[in-house]
């Protein structure tokens, strides 16, 4: 894992607060990010310290609100997922401090290229040109994913670090453009692991079970809120070990592998999205999960 350290930061102060003693005026604020790469897919974790406590902030990167947790007194952290169709370049974060907004500060990443290679398959032409009568299932289900990844816990469920969901290895590259049966389709925003049917999926970390349904691209799938922003979604399952609204810890087995859905043949589907952004899940156990 490369960490990246940006040394202190001076906090500026708007015009408009001078009348109120500003929180961190005559200090600065250290500013700390841990990535695996800047680049598209990537996940950081941001780390601030305070010279003072601090009981409200917010944070904005990539034109998404990144929900904030706090780790001790003058301790924070946040997840910022840098999706994969972010461009490269210098892209600003914007952090604010105390309840005032009298204490800002911005802090810029530079994102460097990533090139995705292109996967080619061939699927049940159903699931590239799904029949009219499929149109209306198809959009509730869209829907009732994007109410989950509105819905993240403001404190993060997890403790310790995350875990592999199965022990096999990944079989297809996070953020591959897909072309099924010879048509473009949007990029693969998982990773898929070549495991057998029948294999336990275990939950990589604790976590609220959001979604246990059969969806119609992803067949039986099983989506966990992990908190501050953070969820893993299972696709494919043969089978659902849990329902929707349980807790689950550390190594549950939340379902068995299949080939339910858009499939080729059996394996695991794991998606992570970060504050709404799309990240690779190998990412996600380079920065959070067991020391190498």
């Amino acid at each position: 894992m490369k960490t990246l350290v940006i040394g202190l930061i001076t906090v500026s102060v708007a015009a408009a607060a001078l009348t109120v003693a500003p929180l961190l005026a005559q200090a600065k604020v250290s500013v700390k990010t841990s990535a695996r790469s800047l680049q598209p897919g990537e996940l950081v974790v941001l780390t601030l310290i305070t010279p003072a406590p601090v009981d409200n902030l917010t944070i904005r990167a990539f034109d998404r609100d990144v929900k904030p947790f706090r780790r001790s007194a003058n301790e924070w952290q946040a997840l910022v997922g840098i999706d994969l169709e972010t461009k490269p370049g210098r892209h600003a974060i914007s952090i604010v401090l105390g309840p005032l907004d009298q204490d800002r500060l911005t802090h810029r990443l530079t994102i460097t290229p990533k090139t995705f290679r292109t996967r080619r398959l061939s699927v049940d032409p159903a699931f590239v040109n799904p029949p009219a009568d499929t149109v209306t299932r198809i959009t509730a289900d869209a829907e009732r994913l994007r109410r989950v990844w509105e819905s993240s816990a403001e404190a993060p469920f997890w403790s310790g670090p995350f875990v592999r969901p199965v022990l096999d290895p990944a079989n297809s590259v996070f953020g591959s453009r897909s072309v099924y049966n010879g048509e473009a389709r949007s990029p693969h925003s998982g990773a898929d692991f070549s495991s057998a049917a029948g294999t336990p999926v275990k939950s990589p970390n604790a976590g609220l079970v959001m979604l246990a349904a059969d969806l119609y691209f992803t067949g039986n799938t099983v989506v966990i809120d992990h908190g501050a922003g953070l969820f893993s979604l299972f696709a494919h399952l043969r089978s659902m070990s849990v329902r929707e609204s349980e807790m689950v810890a550390t190594g549950a087995i939340v379902g068995e592998v299949g080939a339910t859905g858009r499939v080729t043949g059996p394996h695991l589907h794991w998606t992570v999205r970060a504050n709404d952004a799309r990240v690779d899940p190998l990412s996600l156990l380079a920065v959070l999960g067991p020391p190498r």
